[in-house]
């Protein structure tokens, strides 16, 4: 068998191993979210308590966790198969799916820290009666202030700066690689933080539409792909930071 065969086999594999991972993460997601908006006695049941307990917290940070990894791992795995293939021709390369697992779980991480910061800032909301126990704005102000803040966030070269790092994989990698399993890890890591600079203020939309809304999480995941890969996906950012602040100024008005 050649090395590029291997190569290949080692990338079909993890391919495999991601969408199992992702498939996963919706079939925990999708059931959850139709008995939400339904009778709420299956999977979602343990929302109707409602009492911000440490049960209830670690609750909700898993199931935002859950969701950012079901909706941000689809973004990040062509990167993560041209990795794979790099390693693979490096001197270690038997480790190659040692290395790609341990750059996944540092970006995955990055995502389960942002979950946690999610989940504290909905238990602010909630406290302040901003958003409903179907985890949704509360009034049309507040939705729109989240469209504002999303919006004028997608213009800001910060913005196009991250943005710019997730569309190019292969200079991440070369400006950022480092060797050996941990060397991974901090890639990862490194990744996840572009990454979060990108779409942070877009996640917090889901306050706007409900967090647990199929239609949304589907939306912005599909939006978060167009943006890392589709030709014109910068020139959609703006234009979608110009529609946000559109539609949060609409929101506003009597």
């Amino acid at each position: 068998m050649t090395n590029d065969t291997r190569t290949r086999c080692v990338q079909i594999g993890i391919a495999t191993g991601l969408l199992a991972v992702i498939a996963l993460c919706w079939l925990w997601i999708v059931p959850m979210a139709r008995d939400m908006y339904g009778p709420m006695t299956g999977p979602s049941a343990w929302m109707m308590a409602g009492t911000w307990n440490l049960r209830y917290v670690l609750l909700i940070w898993a199931m935002w966790g859950v969701m950012m990894a079901g909706m941000m791992l689809p973004s990040v795995s062509p990167m993560l198969l041209l990795y794979a293939g790099l390693a693979r021709r490096g001197p270690d390369a038997g480790s190659a799916v040692a290395r790609v697992s341990a750059m996944t779980a540092g970006y995955v991480v990055v995502w389960l820290l942002f979950s946690l910061g999610a989940t504290l800032l909905q238990r602010a909301l909630s406290g302040l009666l901003v958003i409903t126990p179907m985890m949704e704005t509360a009034s049309p102000s507040a939705g729109g202030l989240l469209l504002l803040a999303a919006g004028v966030y997608q213009l800001t070269p910060l913005k196009a700066t991250c943005l710019q790092a997730c569309r190019s994989p292969l200079s991440f990698i070369m400006q950022h690689w480092r060797a050996g399993t941990l060397g991974a890890f901090r890639m990862g890591v490194d990744h996840g933080r572009y990454c979060l600079g990108c779409c942070w203020a877009l996640m917090l939309l889901l306050f706007v539409g409900g967090v647990m809304n199929l239609w949304v999480i589907g939306a912005l995941m599909v939006f978060v792909l167009i943006e890392k890969f589709a030709p014109f996906g910068a020139h959609s950012a703006r234009i979608a930071g110009v529609a946000l602040i559109g539609l949060g100024l609409w929101m506003f008005v009597p």
